[in-house]
């Protein structure tokens, strides 16, 4: 009952004194005229409003983000609409064009019935004893006389002769239209690579700019949780000193004799207040306040050390972010590097073939032996 009194009056007396403290800190709120609030907490809500704040630039951070997510998507679908345009327009103007020189009205075969000028062209039933018109029936011209047989065979040589010529013209041709198709097909694959390199590039930057916003917002959030973990410290670290003041300085430690004198007089000893304790117990409190001591500077390094650990695992978090951006970067660098390669490789390829076709394959010029093969029989 001797050591659960003191203890109970120890109790007893702290709380009294945080009533007494709060009691303080109350009246200089309420009689100071700057920091005084009427029914609210002016610093919850300053920190509400702080994290709205807060809040609504990300969100709009993230619209941001899609909003140019979707302008680049947009711009995408236009050069992906241009090009098909673009190559619908070439494919329909070589249509044209090829109509035009290889497939005219005066190369078909029924042009002879449909031919407006026939009878501008049209000669006479006959105009001399080798024309060709002349038939059998005619009785103008018999089988095996022949007469214009040196005449025809140089005029089907020549005749041969021009059409070879024709026809390498159009193969030159072509090939020539197919080089400048080509061409431009190589320099709008250039200029669309050139696009999606700047929109990559922006895309880049615009990601590089939220990566550094949110790591100055964590450092924002980081520095306050670390002012306010020092502002709790130094408000328990106060608490404690008064405490151990209040405890230090109460009667129960100083073991002021006065405590135990009763109301009828001195010989009225009051045992809830009687100090009269040996020095083995006062050694065993003393310890014990030792311990209690060591206890809380464990505990304060704990602390420490956890904070410690938490701005190591921040500054790891923020190191592998770096990483990851730079390793994603020099992927990207490969794949490009790489996408170059393989458009050179196919670049050359196609002009080897064209070379390749231009003197080899298409190189064979008809010579006399050629022509001469032909109508050497009557079959």
């Amino acid at each position: 009952m001797s050591r659960l009194g003191p203890q109970r009056d120890l109790e007893e007396a702290a709380a009294l004194e945080r009533r007494r403290r709060r009691e303080l800190l109350r009246r200089d709120r309420i009689f100071n005229a700057r920091i005084r609030t009427i029914g609210i907490d002016k610093d919850a809500l300053d920190a509400q409003v702080k994290e709205r704040k807060i809040q609504e630039a990300a969100e709009k951070a993230e619209h941001e983000r899609f909003a140019h997510d979707m302008k680049k998507n947009d711009k995408l679908l236009c050069l992906l609409e241009e090009r098909q345009k673009n190559e619908t327009k070439d494919l329909n103007r070589a249509l044209v064009e090829f109509q035009k020189n290889f497939q005219k009205p005066e190369t078909r075969r029924e042009f002879d019935l449909n031919d407006p000028e026939a009878l501008k062209k049209d000669r006479p039933a006959r105009v001399s004893d080798d024309d060709p018109r002349c038939t059998i029936s005619g009785m103008q011209k018999f089988m095996g006389e022949d007469l214009n047989y040196d005449q025809r065979m140089k005029f089907q040589k020549e005749q041969l002769r021009e059409w070879s010529l024709q026809q390498q013209k159009d193969w030159k041709n072509a090939l020539a239209d197919q080089k400048l198709a080509d061409d431009l097909y190589d320099k709008f694959r250039v200029e669309l690579d050139r696009k999606i390199m700047e929109e990559q590039k922006k895309e880049e930057e615009s990601r590089r700019a939220v990566c550094t916003a949110t790591k100055n917002f964590n450092r924002i959030q980081a520095a306050e949780l670390d002012r306010k973990n020092e502002l709790e410290k130094a408000q328990k670290m106060k608490d404690d000193m008064d405490e151990i003041t209040c405890l230090l300085r109460g009667d129960f430690l100083s073991e002021n004799p006065n405590q135990a004198i009763g109301p009828w007089g001195k010989h009225n000893v009051l045992v809830n207040r009687w100090k009269g304790m040996n020095q083995e117990q006062l050694m065993a409190i003393r310890e014990f306040q030792k311990e209690q001591a060591l206890e809380k500077l464990r505990e304060r390094e704990q602390e420490r050390q956890r904070d410690a650990e938490w701005d190591r695992q921040r500054l790891q978090a923020a190191r592998a972010q770096l990483l990851w951006e730079r390793r994603q970067q020099r992927q990207n660098q490969e794949q490009r590097r790489g996408l170059d390669v393989m458009n050179a490789v196919l670049s050359q390829e196609q002009k080897a073939k064209n070379i390749y076709l231009k003197e080899e394959e298409y190189s064979n010029i008809p010579t006399d032996e050629f022509y001469a093969q032909f109508n050497t029989t009557t079959r």
